[in-house]
C-alpha cells in the first residue's frame, strides 16, 4: 500500500530508509509517499515540483515492483499538479532502471544522469521545427534579469559572424523580473537584428537552484556536475535540432559561478562539433556592464544612470507603471 508520508514520525522512517540506502535526505519537497508491507516501510520516494528525489527501496524489496509502484505514484501526482514532464536525477547505474519505467535519458556524466518522464524534449522540439534555419548557426543563453546592453553588445558580435543566431531565453523563473518579462524586453531589444530568433529553454535547462544532490558523496563537486549534465544537455540534444555549430559568451571577469560554467563549456562543446566564442564584455566608464549592476541601480532609483547600461525598450519598460512591483521588490530586497 503507498500512502503519502505527512506526519514527523512517517518522515522520520523515510529519512531513516533514504540514510540507510547511501543517501541524503533534503528537507525540499512538495510530497513524500512510501510503500508499506503490513507495518514496514520497505520503500520511499518524494517529489519536488516538476522532479523526482530520494527514492529508496529497502535491500529485500530491490529488483521488485517497489520502485515501480513509487514512480507511478508521484508521475500520477505531478501530472495532477500541472507538471506536463517529470525528471529524475539518479546514478548512472540506474539508467536502465529508468528506462524501463518510461524514462529518456536526456544527459549524464560519471557521476550523474538525467532522465525525464515521456516524450517532452521531442515534442517540444518538433513544435519549433518552423524555427530550423540552414546555414552557419550559433546560439546564446541568457536569463537577461533584465536585458542590458551587455546583451545586446554580445547578441549584435554574434549575429554579424552567423547566418542565424538562436536566442534562448531561460524559462525558469527564478529571477527578479518574470520570464514573460525577460522574454519581451529581449525581443524588443533585437528586433533590428533580421537573423536572431528568439525562443525559450522549456524546462532543458539544469538549474543549480533545483538540482538534487541527494545521490551524491559529500564531497562530490555538485556545482561541476550540475554545470556539465547542463552542458551535455544542450549539446547532445537541442544543437543539433537546430543545426547549431557555435555557441557565443561574453568574457565573465566577476562571478565564479559564471567563469566556471565557461569553462566547462570550452571543454564539452568540442566533444559534440561545437565552437565556443568568447566575445569581450561591454564597459562603462564603471566597468563591465552587468544585469547585477544595473538591479542595484533600480533599487537605488538611479534611472539616469540606467541609461548607460540598459537599451531604450529595456529603460521604457523600467520606467512604466507595469515594472512597478519589480522596482518595489528590488527596493525591498536593497532595503533588507
Amino acid at each position: 500500500m503507498i500512502v503519502e508520508l505527512a506526519s514527523n514520525s512517517e518522515r522520520k522512517g523515510a529519512r531513516a530508509l533514504i540514510e540507510a540506502s547511501g543517501l541524503a535526505f533534503e528537507d525540499q519537497l512538495d510530497v513524500m509517499v512510501g510503500l508499506y508491507e503490513g507495518e514496514r516501510l520497505v520503500a520511499t520516494g518524494s517529489r519536488a515540483g516538476n522532479v523526482l528525489k530520494m527514492l529508496a527501496v529497502a535491500p529485500d524489496h530491490q529488483g521488485g515492483p517497489a520502485l515501480g509502484e513509487l514512480v507511478t505514484e508521484l508521475v500520477i501526482g505531478g501530472q495532477r499538479a500541472g507538471y506536463e514532464s517529470l525528471f529524475v536525477y539518479t546514478k548512472p547505474e540506474y539508467i536502465v532502471s529508468f528506462e524501463s519505467l518510461n524514462f529518456f535519458l536526456l544527459a549524464r556524466q560519471e557521476k550523474a544522469a538525467l532522465l525525464e518522464y515521456g516524450k517532452g524534449l521531442s515534442r517540444w522540439l518538433e513544435s519549433k521545427r518552423g524555427l530550423v534555419r540552414s546555414g552557419l548557426n550559433g546560439a546564446v543563453v541568457v536569463n537577461c534579469n533584465p536585458f542590458t546592453q551587455g546583451h545586446l553588445f554580445l547578441i549584435e558580435n554574434a549575429a554579424r559572424q552567423l547566418d542565424n543566431l538562436y536566442i534562448f531565453v531561460v524559462r525558469e523563473d527564478r529571477s527578479a523580473f518574470p520570464f514573460e518579462v525577460r522574454y519581451r524586453l529581449v525581443e524588443q531589444g533585437i528586433c533590428h537584428i533580421p537573423n536572431a530568433i528568439v525562443l525559450d529553454t522549456s524546462h532543458y535547462i539544469v538549474s543549480g537552484a533545483t538540482f538534487p544532490t541527494y545521490f551524491l558523496k559529500k564531497d562530490d563537486p555538485a556545482a561541476r556536475i550540475q554545470m556539465e549534465l547542463d552542458v551535455t544537455l544542450f549539446a547532445a540534444k537541442i544543437a543539433p535540432f537546430f543545426g547549431i555549430t557555435q555557441r557565443f559568451v561574453g568574457t565573465e571577469p566577476n562571478c565564479p559561478l559564471t567563469g566556471a560554467y565557461n569553462l566547462t563549456l570550452r571543454a564539452l562543446l568540442p566533444l559534440h562539433g561545437i565552437e565556443l566564442k568568447i566575445i569581450e564584455r561591454k564597459q562603462t566608464a564603471d566597468g563591465a556592464i552587468s544585469a547585477s549592476r544595473v538591479r542595484e541601480l533600480i533599487a537605488q532609483g538611479d534611472f539616469a544612470a540606467l541609461a548607460d547600461y540598459v537599451p531604450p525598450t529595456t529603460l521604457a519598460y523600467l520606467e512604466s507603471d507595469a515594472a512597478k512591483p519589480v522596482r518595489e521588490r528590488l527596493r525591498g530586497s536593497e532595503d533588507r
